[in-house]
């Protein structure tokens, strides 16, 4: 009897061991993996943009709206899909977010009221782009967002060339963001919300 007791407790050390060596091989894993992570976000603005079929900025901020209609007029795309848009907003507040006449804005913009995260966003713009039978998109949205926006467009939509263009907020601090806790409690979420999409995309293909 004391025998099979003892070989129990040392079956369950054994248990408690592996099971805390492999959360610690998880925590440094999702560790390093989050330095990875911020280190390769963009910190600039593309120098160059080739010309796409059409322009999607993802709401979240106005400096997305902004960005993406600045693009529309240079030419960049032939119309702009702003996603994601709250029902109470009116195309005619959208418009005064974006500086000076906005004279592209009544003619070659389309607003999407359907889509309440990065997923019905993805789902918003293939709708928008089978429709036009676009071929290439330029993707909108901050640069920490845009790993993330990425894979859920890219997976919604795999025939689209889609071409990331990132938008920079004042308030978040890449460099130095550990220093910063709004900005790192951003990234951790954002990280774990990535790793949660790349891993449902993984099982999908399996499935």
């Amino acid at each position: 009897m004391a025998a099979t007791q003892t070989l129990r407790e040392k079956i369950r050390q054994r248990i408690i061991r592996i099971a805390v060596g492999i959360a610690v091989l998880i925590a440094a894993g999702y560790t390093a993996g989050f330095f990875i992570f911020t280190a390769t976000l963009e910190r600039t603005p593309p120098a160059e943009v080739q010309v796409a079929d059409g322009i999607v900025a993802l709401t979240g901020g106005p400096d997305r709206i902004t960005v993406a209609y600045r693009l529309l007029e240079q030419g960049k795309g032939t119309r702009l899909l702003i996603t994601g848009v709250h029902p109470d907003v009116t195309a005619a507040s959208l418009k005064n977010i974006v500086p000076g006449e906005a004279p592209k804005f009544d003619c070659c913009i389309d607003i999407g009221y359907m889509a309440a995260n990065t997923v019905g966003n993805a789902t918003e713009t293939a709708e928008w782009v089978r429709e036009r039978n676009y071929r290439s998109i330029i993707l909108v949205t901050s640069t920490y967002h845009l790993p993330r926006a990425t894979l859920e467009l890219g997976r919604a939509m795999p025939d689209v060339e889609i071409t990331p263009f990132p938008v920079f907020q004042d308030t978040l601090h890449l460099d130095g963001w550990w220093a910063y806790p709004g900005t790192t409690r951003l990234l951790i979420s954002e990280y774990t919300k990535f790793l949660l999409t790349l891993a449902y995309g993984r099982a999908s293909m399996h499935n």
